[in-house]
């Protein structure tokens, strides 16, 4: 009898990253990386449940940005010759080390694996939005969306227009290559302030994702914890993430990724061999970067790179059943004991980025894969279910209003405004009144006056998305994320000058329509409210 239910949340996203001023551009390796290591791979593991009649159940929140990059031309055509590449380096691979024991079965297994990725990525024509479509209107995955560009909304400076057009904008896409209006958003890094829910509302959003202490920390106690959702005064459902079943997956310390027998993410043949030898499969002015061929396993976080010893799959895929028996036995039993304390059955909300399963941790799709077989077949306490689903059953819950958070560190947006960053805002700040005032100021424009107007609706949420202010804070890319903040500020001020002064310069315009091309349907009135 089923005692209480699981709700597995992963939240896809990427920077909006396509450069096609440039034939080859490091940086949207981000996506290719995520198409091989992540989707196609999630694709691959709910064909593969739904074919062995596995009732599954996920939620997945696709941002609009990595929607739009599914489904541009461009990036797609890009990402083909990537795998053609990918497929040639799998051959060689297998010619290479033909005569080795230990790693002439590893090439022959990523050079199956880059095949099976490009078959299906060809069987579905490059769409893979459309293929999850398909598990969605079965009723397998709930599909819901991010606000527009992963804005973090706490810093918005209260500028409920940025806030409005932010969610209404995101809803807006999601139906339209989703086929219906989402029922639930995840915010920007689980980002929340009071009023929020109101933008919600008026979007027909019913429910967003909290971190654990922003329900806690309620304006009245929740009586369940975060094991059951409460209502905003809209009527909004906001869901706690529960810490013990996220820390067993997310922590670097004692979560399962970190096991030692799992694939070592950072040894890559795409730097330990010879640059002669790799150069047709790296970038074309010899830049280093993973290819996905990957020999080794972790061994040890203390054992250095050099040190690691080879992978073995067969073994890592064992760890991978034992850790989805452990996860789901540990939820078995903090579902019986929360059972017996509530009047309906507990709800443990666990999100992850999508992008930890198979990309970061690469049995992490075939650690899904294992969960849900044994959901089904080894027990019958626990459920999977998706937060509608949930609300439908359990329509009563408490009212109550979070508290403003984060996830994060320390979870109050440190990560998104600290020394490294903090600069960024007024200008993002500045945009967005001018935005506003644009578009107050000229309701009815048209032509070429319109497409400017647009256009500078582009810019600012480009430069809105939190991924900048993030890598700036972490310091990995930070001068392309610098760079790209101060782009779309500089172009948006000409827009804006342009507009006031009825001067346009329409190639220009036109170049910038081709490059920043998120959102083909924006209408720049939608900051009007």
């Amino acid at each position: 009898m089923t005692r209480g239910y699981l709700a597995l949340v992963l939240h896809a996203h990427l920077p909006y990253v396509r450069h096609p001023e440039h034939e080859h551009f490091l940086e949207e390796q981000w996506f290719f990386e995520a198409m091989t290591g992540t989707y196609i791979p999630l694709v691959h593991v709910f064909e593969g449940l739904r074919r062995d009649g596995v009732d599954f159940r996920l939620t997945v929140s696709l941002s609009p940005p990595l929607v739009a990059m599914m489904r541009d031309a461009l990036l797609l055509g890009r990402y083909a010759r990537q795998l053609d590449r990918l497929a040639e380096l799998g051959d060689h691979e297998v010619d290479r080390t033909r005569g080795d024991g230990t790693f002439h079965p590893l090439a022959h297994m990523y050079r199956d694996r880059v095949g099976a990725i490009r078959d299906t990525f060809r069987r579905y024509e490059g769409n893979i939005p459309r293929a999850l479509r398909g598990f969605q209107d079965a009723g397998q995955l709930e599909i819901i969306t991010c606000n527009a560009t992963h804005m973090f909304l706490p810093l918005a400076d209260r500028n409920w227009a940025v806030c409005h057009a932010q969610i209404e904008l995101a809803a807006r896409e999601h139906e339209r290559h989703f086929g219906r209006r989402p029922r639930g958003m995840w915010l920007a890094e689980c980002g929340y302030f009071r009023g929020v829910d109101e933008l919600l509302r008026d979007s027909g959003i019913r429910y967003f994702f909290v971190d654990t202490h922003g329900l806690l920390f309620a304006d009245r106690r929740p009586a369940y914890g975060v094991y059951a959702p409460v209502y905003c005064p809209t009527g909004v459902a906001a869901f706690g993430r529960d810490v013990e079943s996220s820390k067993q997956v997310w922590s670097a310390q004692e979560g399962y990724p970190g096991a030692g027998v799992y694939r070592d993410f950072y040894r890559d043949i795409g730097y330990d061999l010879d640059l002669d030898y790799i150069r047709p499969y790296v970038h074309p002015d010899g830049i280093r970067h993973d290819t996905g061929f990957k020999y080794y396993r972790i061994t040890d976080r203390h054992t250095p790179l050099h040190r690691k010893a080879p992978y073995d799959p067969h073994a890592a895929w064992e760890c991978a059943a034992e850790h989805a028996g452990n996860f789901l036995s540990n939820r078995e039993r903090q579902i019986e004991f929360l059972a017996g304390k509530m009047d309906r059955p507990p709800i443990v909300v666990a999100p992850y980025d999508a992008e930890l399963f198979g990309h970061w941790w690469f049995e992490g799709p075939m650690f899904l894969d294992f969960l849900f077989r044994k959901l089904q077949y080894d027990q019958d306490s626990v459920a999977p279910i998706t937060p509608s689903e949930y609300l439908a059953r359990h329509p009563e819950n408490q009212v109550a209003t979070p508290c403003a958070s984060s996830w994060g560190y320390k979870g109050y947006a440190e990560v998104w405004l600290n020394g490294a960053n903090d600069w960024l805002y007024r200008h993002v700040h500045k945009m967005g009144e001018r935005m506003v005032e644009l578009a107050h100021r000229h309701p009815d424009a048209q032509g070429l006056r319109r497409r400017a107007l647009n256009q500078a609706a582009r810019e600012l949420l480009l430069a809105q998305a939190s991924d900048w202010p993030f890598i700036m804070k972490t310091g990995t890319t930070t001068p392309y994320a610098v760079g790209r903040v101060c782009d779309h500020v500089n172009r948006f001020n000409a827009l804006y000058d342009g507009v006031l002064a009825r001067k346009i310069n329409e190639p220009w315009l036109r170049e910038l329509e081709e490059r920043d091309n998120l959102f083909p349907d924006l209408d720049f009135r939608i900051y009007t409210r």
